[in-house]
């Protein structure tokens, strides 16, 4: 804030003005407040970190009440509480770490205020991202397991210290960074909850069959060329699947979280099972009616084929449904992949090289629409075991809403 005021022929000397040269007759003629806003996408930035549940705290060298008012802007706290330096100095290690599970304003910081902020922010186990431009945030963002440095106005100092630096200054690629970073971790999960059933039908198919004295309803080759097929043109495929579109109304991940879960265990089973029995169904059906060995292991490979291309469209989606068109329509690679293996598995079936190097034999026309009916009989499956795992998740969170909700009211008689 700027004061303005106006003297009539202040005679000035050459050496310009200066505190003697002000008389008490100054007129006032007003005052002037700068402004600088904070920027529209920070505050959807801010929005969007807030819904993926991730806590936005504000440190900064201003006053209280200029910090709280710039906060309310953005969506940072309640728009009231800030606490200054001083009284970060006044509380031990215990008190800090309980301030800054309700406070996310602080004033007036200094730099060893900010490096114990982010300390005790770590000792509540949560995963501190800090950002800095001046050399006093250094300390800080060292100490962060993730500092952000200003590219733009960023000093050297805190760019060396952060492990990373944002090339725009920008808050709302912090965001974008969170976003994509949740992508790449669910196409990871969603490609190794893909490949591993996959890979247990297989090895089931050959345990089972020797297992029980049966004839072997795949051979070496075969198995090496469907782990081809899958894992080049279908793995791949998954591996560059696009934004969910609630990947940040999610809540964060635990640290300690493995990429297969308990849930990844049981889908892993549950999808090895399946695949094995339409594999082994589809094999003793051909043998039933006459077949060759070589003509059912042929539809056994191709059997196998069609249920991971129809796997892979339930796994786009862990738990939520597969079942509209619609679902499908943002994987631009998704109808190259499947046109790929379709392509491959023709030449499989029909080529004579292929039949002479694995071992097959065309499969008449007739039997196709019996292996494709089966694949949508698997593919209806799992859709199956998602709307009864959605359904228990859903229940299991009523259940919880209504258990909290008894809570408060033998906590607070009014509410």
């Amino acid at each position: 804030m700027l004061g303005l005021a106006w003297l009539e022929a202040p005679g000035l000397k050459a050496g310009g003005l200066g505190p003697a040269d002000l008389p008490k007759s100054l007129v006032l003629l007003g005052l002037v407040g700068l402004l600088d806003p904070p920027r529209k996408e920070a505050i959807e930035a801010v929005k969007e970190c807030h819904g993926g549940g991730i806590r936005v705290t504000m440190i900064t060298g201003d006053h209280k009440i200029t910090a709280a008012a710039i906060a309310r802007m953005l969506g940072i706290g309640d728009g009231k509480t800030a606490v200054a330096g001083t009284e970060i100095e006044a509380m031990n290690e215990a008190e800090l770490q309980a301030c800054v599970r309700k406070v996310d304003v602080f004033a007036r910081a200094s730099p060893e205020h900010k490096l114990r902020l982010v300390k005790a922010i770590q000792a509540n186990r949560q995963i501190v991202a800090m950002t800095g431009d001046g050399v006093n945030d250094a300390p800080a963002l060292k100490k962060a397991d993730i500092g952000v440095a200003m590219g733009i106005k960023g000093t050297e100092v805190t760019k060396e210290a952060a492990g990373m630096v944002l090339a725009d200054d920008n808050f709302a690629s912090i965001g974008a960074a969170v976003k994509e970073g949740r992508t790449v971790y669910n196409n990871i999960e969603k490609a190794m909850l893909f490949l591993l059933p996959t890979n247990v039908a297989q090895a089931l198919v050959i345990a089972v069959a020797i297992l029980f004295g049966l004839t072997l309803p795949l051979t070496a080759p075969q198995v090496l060329w469907v782990n081809m097929v899958t894992s080049v043109a279908l793995g791949l495929v998954i591996s560059f699947e696009p934004h969910e579109t609630d990947v940040m109304q999610r809540p964060p991940r635990a640290v300690d979280r493995p990429i297969v879960t308990g849930f990844g265990i049981w889908r892993i089973l549950f999808i090895g099972s399946a695949l094995l029995f339409y594999t082994l169904g589809a094999f003793f059906m051909m043998k039933d009616h006459g077949a060759s060995d070589a003509l059912a292991r042929t539809v056994a490979v191709n059997a196998i084929t069609i249920g991971q291309v129809l796997y892979l469209l339930n796994s786009r989606y862990l738990i939520d449904s597969s079942l509209s068109m619609a679902a499908h329509l943002g994987n631009k690679n998704l109808p190259y992949g499947i046109l790929a293996v379709v392509v491959l598995q023709l030449l499989f079936t029909y080529a004579p090289p292929f039949e002479a190097t694995f071992g097959t034999e065309a499969i008449p026309l007739r039997v196709w629409p019996w292996l494709i009916l089966g694949g949508i009989v698997f593919f209806l499956v799992v859709e199956a075991e998602k709307l009864i795992i959605r359904s228990s998740v859903s229940l299991r969170s009523v259940v919880t809403m209504i258990e909290a909700g008894k809570a408060r009211q033998n906590a607070d008689p009014a509410v």
